[in-house]
């Protein structure tokens, strides 16, 4: 990927398919945790009143936990806007993470469910956050560890793709351990931090092989030879193919203080945009 941002690979990954995100959601269908993480997540949002997600993806969440409140979803890819509005009685909009269609202080609950990192500027999208969150109004991001996924990443050097291992935090540092600190300098305060203890125990290839297609593309014969011998030969002797996982819940507060003219829709400007 070279000199490519975070956004710039969100971009290629996400813009024209919802393929690669379901595919990386099926790999996480093999975790240990008896309560998957859409369960998890859902326990732990407060959900009521006006509820915006930023980067909804494909509205899996919102499929698996039920519409809560007035539920607004946002994503900058027209293909995942397609999927959002198979959301029963949600409000889709297409538009930048960092300039919300919503007046100052008008949304409930923000909602950023591993998405910041895909960002150029995550601290301008924290601070949009802030602008459109009421006074005391709540905000929940879910981001990944600097160790997420480690043996997945290292299979990178097996096959002779290291791009398989792109680290965003490397670019925006967004990782579970300097995302709270960020997130207090945007103004929210009671910031808390929840790990979603998992792991992967992966019982064949397949997935693994359709999980390194969605971030690399189609694999070469040779790769998908070494990706079976090196994931086979771990099955063989474990029973699975494990992968460590690190993903955290930061939850935390709206201030009191008002950010009028932080973001493009200050007071009086619409509240709306088209999604298209």
């Amino acid at each position: 990927m070279g000199s490519a941002t975070p956004f710039d690979r969100a971009v290629s990954q996400y813009a024209s398919t919802t393929g690669n995100l379901t595919a990386r959601m099926a790999l996480h269908s093999h975790g240990t945790n008896p309560q998957g993480w859409f369960a998890w997540l859902g326990e732990r949002l407060p959900l009521s009143g006006e509820v915006l997600e930023v980067g909804a993806g494909t509205g899996e969440l919102w499929h698996r936990i039920g519409r809560r409140g007035r539920l607004t979803l946002t994503d900058f890819s027209p293909a995942m806007c397609a999927r959002l509005r198979e959301v029963p009685g949600a409000r889709v909009l297409r538009c930048d993470a960092a300039r919300l269609p919503y007046r100052d202080g008008t949304a409930g609950v923000v909602i950023a469910n591993h998405m910041l990192y895909h960002l150029d500027d995550p601290d301008a999208a924290l601070r949009e956050f802030a602008r459109v969150l009421r006074p005391g109004g709540r905000l929940a991001v879910a981001v990944n560890g600097r160790d997420h996924l480690a043996e997945l990443n290292a299979l990178g050097t097996v096959i002779g793709r290291p791009d398989l291992a792109v680290r965003f935090y490397d670019q925006n540092d967004v990782t579970a351990e300097t995302t709270s600190a960020r997130i207090e300098a945007a103004g929210f305060s009671d910031v808390t931090v929840e790990r979603y203890p998992d792991e992967l125990a992966v019982p064949a290839v397949e997935p693994i092989l359709a999980y390194i297609a969605s971030m690399i593309g189609p694999l070469t014969a040779a790769q998908e030879a070494a990706t079976r011998e090196a994931v086979g030969a771990r099955i063989a002797a474990d029973g699975a193919f494990r992968v460590r996982k690190h993903t955290v819940l930061v939850n935390a507060v709206r201030g009191s203080e008002r950010f009028v003219g932080w973001g493009p829709y200050r007071r009086g400007a619409t509240d709306t945009m088209p999604a298209t």
